[in-house]
């Protein structure tokens, strides 16, 4: 099996007792640690916060109660946009395309075999582990970012189009050298050390930032 960092934990949702554990021998045969859940609601009751070493959520769609897919909206509704992947039955086609609208990984039509299983969840693992860095990129990058005063967000956006100094004092209408100054300014507040550096932290915060 791939080696995914932190050993992501696979959370399985499925009423039906016997196809739970069948799930569960499958995924725990190629190392990844699983927990399973017979219901939406006893998965809400042991995440009530997005777990750190969460890797991805197999979910059927079609449940007693709470089914996938108002699961999968009272996740979204906290924050959580988790990735997903559906289980789903015949003629429930139309529920999983809904379901991959609203941010599902992938779905998968019963009956499935194993190996594809298998290499779905793997994608899914790697899918939301690429998020989970993109959200930490993203929430760094806005916390550095919140340290510019307006100006020096002005000054920042026209360096990190890659703007001389000459030409970013031109278009703020002030001097090269206030330019100069608040360049240094950003640079040291960003923690970045040239204009490429800047951008693509300015990226990570708005992929439409230099549009």
């Amino acid at each position: 099996m791939t080696d995914f960092a932190n050993n992501p934990v696979i959370h399985v949702v499925d009423d039906d007792a016997a196809f739970r554990r069948s799930l569960v021998f499958l995924l725990e045969s190629l190392g990844w640690p699983v927990l399973a859940h017979a219901s939406a609601g006893d998965f809400l009751r042991a995440c009530p916060v997005p777990p750190a070493d969460f890797g991805c959520l197999v979910l059927d769609i079609r449940m007693p109660g709470m089914n996938g897919l108002e699961l999968q909206q009272a996740l979204r509704a906290r924050g959580w946009t988790p990735a997903v992947v559906f289980m789903t039955g015949h003629g429930d086609v139309e529920l999983a395309v809904q379901a991959m609208k609203q941010g599902a990984f992938d779905f998968l039509e019963k009956p499935f075999r194993d190996q594809t299983l298998l290499d779905t969840v793997g994608a899914a693992v790697r899918h939301g582990g690429e998020q989970r860095v993109a959200e930490q990129r993203r929430e760094r990058g806005q916390l550095l970012l919140a340290r510019l005063s307006p100006r020096e967000r002005e000054v920042a956006r026209l360096v990190a189009l890659g703007l001389p100094n000459k030409l970013v004092a031109r278009d703020l209408e002030i001097s090269e050298k206030t330019v100069h100054v608040h360049r240094q300014h950003v640079m040291e507040k960003a923690e970045v050390s040239s204009a490429a550096e800047l951008a693509r932290l300015m990226l990570w915060v708005d992929p439409q930032a230099l549009g």
